[in-house]
Protein backbone atom coordinates (compact mmCIF):
# COMPACT_ATOMS: atom_id res chain seq x y z
CA UNK A 1 0.00 0.00 0.00
CA UNK A 2 1.43 3.43 -0.58
CA UNK A 3 1.51 5.93 1.67
CA UNK A 4 -1.30 8.80 2.60
CA UNK A 5 -4.58 8.09 3.95
CA UNK A 6 -6.33 5.85 1.81
CA UNK A 7 -5.48 6.38 -1.73
CA UNK A 8 -4.11 10.31 -0.87
CA UNK A 9 -0.45 8.97 -1.70
CA UNK A 10 -2.05 9.42 -4.99
CA UNK A 11 -3.03 13.01 -4.74
CA UNK A 12 -2.20 14.92 -7.25
CA UNK A 13 -1.01 12.58 -9.45
CA UNK A 14 -2.52 12.11 -13.07
CA UNK A 15 -6.32 10.54 -13.55
CA UNK A 16 -5.78 6.69 -13.99
CA UNK A 17 -9.34 5.47 -15.73
CA UNK A 18 -7.86 1.71 -15.66
CA UNK A 19 -7.94 1.94 -11.87
CA UNK A 20 -10.85 3.80 -11.47
CA UNK A 21 -12.93 1.10 -13.92
CA UNK A 22 -11.39 -1.55 -12.29
CA UNK A 23 -13.06 -0.35 -8.62
CA UNK A 24 -16.11 -2.22 -7.45
CA UNK A 25 -17.93 0.38 -6.29
CA UNK A 26 -17.06 2.44 -9.66
CA UNK A 27 -18.66 -0.66 -11.00
CA UNK A 28 -21.73 -1.12 -8.78
CA UNK A 29 -22.56 2.42 -9.83
CA UNK A 30 -22.45 1.98 -13.76
CA UNK A 31 -24.74 -0.63 -12.78
CA UNK A 32 -27.02 1.11 -11.16
CA UNK A 33 -26.68 3.89 -14.60
CA UNK A 34 -27.47 1.32 -16.48
CA UNK A 35 -30.59 -0.12 -14.22
CA UNK A 36 -32.08 3.08 -14.01
CA UNK A 37 -31.68 3.97 -17.46
CA UNK A 38 -34.42 0.68 -18.39
CA UNK A 39 -36.12 1.76 -15.44
CA UNK A 40 -37.49 4.98 -16.62
CA UNK A 41 -36.50 4.32 -20.71
CA UNK A 42 -39.48 1.31 -20.22
CA UNK A 43 -41.94 3.17 -18.51
CA UNK A 44 -41.40 6.39 -20.48
CA UNK A 45 -41.38 4.13 -23.87
CA UNK A 46 -44.05 2.02 -22.94
CA UNK A 47 -45.79 2.64 -19.93
CA UNK A 48 -48.63 5.00 -21.44
CA UNK A 49 -51.22 3.45 -23.47
CA UNK A 50 -54.19 4.66 -25.20
CA UNK A 51 -57.62 4.59 -23.47
CA UNK A 52 -59.87 3.01 -26.33
CA UNK A 53 -62.61 5.78 -25.95
CA UNK A 54 -60.58 8.57 -26.70
CA UNK A 55 -57.18 9.91 -27.44
CA UNK A 56 -56.21 10.52 -23.65
CA UNK A 57 -52.66 8.22 -22.24
CA UNK A 58 -53.20 6.32 -19.22
CA UNK A 59 -50.13 4.74 -16.71
CA UNK A 60 -49.90 1.43 -17.53
CA UNK A 61 -49.66 0.38 -13.89
CA UNK A 62 -53.36 0.61 -13.01
CA UNK A 63 -54.05 3.55 -14.76
CA UNK A 64 -52.12 5.34 -11.77
CA UNK A 65 -50.49 8.51 -13.15
CA UNK A 66 -48.75 8.48 -9.81
CA UNK A 67 -47.05 4.92 -10.54
CA UNK A 68 -45.52 6.12 -13.76
CA UNK A 69 -44.53 9.45 -12.85
CA UNK A 70 -42.98 7.55 -9.62
CA UNK A 71 -40.90 5.36 -11.69
CA UNK A 72 -39.68 7.85 -13.95
CA UNK A 73 -38.92 10.76 -11.89
CA UNK A 74 -37.17 7.99 -9.49
CA UNK A 75 -35.43 6.30 -12.65
CA UNK A 76 -34.05 10.09 -13.99
CA UNK A 77 -32.93 11.49 -10.72
CA UNK A 78 -30.70 8.25 -10.12
CA UNK A 79 -29.34 8.29 -13.32
CA UNK A 80 -28.26 11.90 -12.60
CA UNK A 81 -27.21 10.87 -8.88
CA UNK A 82 -24.76 8.14 -10.19
CA UNK A 83 -23.33 10.49 -12.77
CA UNK A 84 -22.40 13.14 -10.25
CA UNK A 85 -20.87 10.32 -7.81
CA UNK A 86 -19.10 8.60 -11.03
CA UNK A 87 -17.57 12.01 -11.01
CA UNK A 88 -16.36 12.05 -7.59
CA UNK A 89 -15.64 8.67 -7.70
CA UNK A 90 -12.68 10.16 -10.84
CA UNK A 91 -12.29 13.19 -8.56
CA UNK A 92 -11.68 11.05 -5.11
CA UNK A 93 -7.75 9.90 -5.31
CA UNK A 94 -7.21 13.76 -5.88
CA UNK A 95 -8.35 14.44 -2.20
CA UNK A 96 -5.92 15.15 -0.31
CA UNK A 97 -7.56 15.94 3.07
CA UNK A 98 -8.83 13.15 5.14
CA UNK A 99 -11.67 15.49 6.84
CA UNK A 100 -12.82 16.13 2.87
CA UNK A 101 -12.13 12.21 1.91
CA UNK A 102 -14.75 11.37 4.84
CA UNK A 103 -17.18 13.97 3.87
CA UNK A 104 -17.43 12.34 0.24
CA UNK A 105 -17.58 8.83 1.52
CA UNK A 106 -20.37 9.68 4.17
CA UNK A 107 -22.40 11.58 1.75
CA UNK A 108 -21.62 8.40 -0.28
CA UNK A 109 -23.60 6.12 2.13
CA UNK A 110 -26.19 8.58 2.88
CA UNK A 111 -27.04 8.82 -0.24
CA UNK A 112 -26.74 5.21 -1.49
CA UNK A 113 -28.65 3.82 1.29
CA UNK A 114 -31.35 6.71 0.52
CA UNK A 115 -31.59 5.57 -3.03
CA UNK A 116 -32.10 1.81 -1.76
CA UNK A 117 -35.07 2.93 -0.05
CA UNK A 118 -36.46 4.49 -2.57
CA UNK A 119 -36.19 1.89 -5.31
CA UNK A 120 -37.60 -0.60 -2.32
CA UNK A 121 -40.80 1.91 -2.22
CA UNK A 122 -40.69 2.02 -5.92
CA UNK A 123 -40.46 -1.56 -6.74
CA UNK A 124 -43.24 -2.28 -4.27
CA UNK A 125 -45.48 0.56 -5.57
CA UNK A 126 -44.80 -0.48 -9.41
CA UNK A 127 -45.45 -4.31 -8.81
CA UNK A 128 -48.48 -3.37 -6.50
CA UNK A 129 -50.01 -1.27 -8.82
CA UNK A 130 -49.20 -3.82 -11.95
CA UNK A 131 -50.58 -6.68 -9.56
CA UNK A 132 -53.89 -4.88 -9.53
CA UNK A 133 -54.16 -3.69 -13.16
CA UNK A 134 -57.17 -5.12 -14.76
CA UNK A 135 -56.44 -7.07 -18.04
CA UNK A 136 -59.90 -4.92 -19.76
CA UNK A 137 -57.40 -1.64 -19.34
CA UNK A 138 -55.15 -3.57 -21.50
CA UNK A 139 -56.69 -5.94 -23.83
CA UNK A 140 -53.88 -7.16 -26.63
CA UNK A 141 -51.05 -6.75 -23.60
CA UNK A 142 -49.27 -3.86 -24.90
CA UNK A 143 -45.92 -2.78 -22.87
CA UNK A 144 -46.31 -5.85 -20.40
CA UNK A 145 -42.88 -6.62 -20.68
CA UNK A 146 -41.51 -3.17 -20.88
CA UNK A 147 -44.19 -2.86 -17.36
CA UNK A 148 -42.32 -5.91 -15.68
CA UNK A 149 -38.71 -5.39 -16.90
CA UNK A 150 -39.29 -1.85 -14.86
CA UNK A 151 -40.40 -3.44 -11.90
CA UNK A 152 -37.46 -6.19 -11.85
CA UNK A 153 -34.89 -3.52 -12.30
CA UNK A 154 -36.12 -1.49 -9.68
CA UNK A 155 -35.78 -4.49 -7.48
CA UNK A 156 -32.18 -5.19 -8.67
CA UNK A 157 -31.57 -1.57 -8.25
CA UNK A 158 -32.05 -2.03 -4.71
CA UNK A 159 -28.87 -4.38 -4.19
CA UNK A 160 -26.66 -2.52 -6.23
CA UNK A 161 -27.50 0.80 -4.47
CA UNK A 162 -27.57 -1.58 -0.93
CA UNK A 163 -23.97 -3.12 -1.76
CA UNK A 164 -22.92 0.50 -3.05
CA UNK A 165 -23.60 1.79 0.69
CA UNK A 166 -22.14 -0.91 2.17
CA UNK A 167 -18.48 -0.39 0.21
CA UNK A 168 -19.03 3.37 1.25
CA UNK A 169 -19.29 1.96 4.80
CA UNK A 170 -16.19 -0.06 4.60
CA UNK A 171 -14.16 3.09 2.86
CA UNK A 172 -15.43 4.75 5.39
CA UNK A 173 -13.59 2.16 8.07
CA UNK A 174 -10.76 2.75 5.99
CA UNK A 175 -10.32 6.04 6.58
CA UNK A 176 -10.87 6.63 9.96
CA UNK A 177 -8.09 3.66 10.46
CA UNK A 178 -5.62 5.78 8.41
CA UNK A 179 -6.39 9.07 10.05
CA UNK A 180 -6.31 7.42 14.06
CA UNK A 181 -2.91 5.74 12.84
CA UNK A 182 -1.44 8.95 11.30
CA UNK A 183 -2.76 10.57 14.76
CA UNK A 184 -0.60 7.73 16.85
CA UNK A 185 2.25 7.29 14.28
CA UNK A 186 2.59 11.25 13.40
CA UNK A 187 6.84 10.74 12.40
CA UNK A 188 6.65 6.73 11.50
CA UNK A 189 6.02 5.56 8.06
CA UNK A 190 2.25 5.30 6.89
CA UNK A 191 1.51 1.17 6.16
Amino acid sequence: MEGGAYGAGKAGGAFDPHTLVRQPHTILRVVSWVFSIVVFGSIVNEGYLNSNSGGEKFCIYNRNPSACSYGVAVGVLAFLTCLLYLALDAYFPQISSVKDRKKAVLSDIGVSAFWAFLWFVGFCFLANQWQVSKPKDNPMNEGTDAARAAITFSFFSIFTWSLTAALAVRRFKDLTFQEEYSTLFPTSAQP
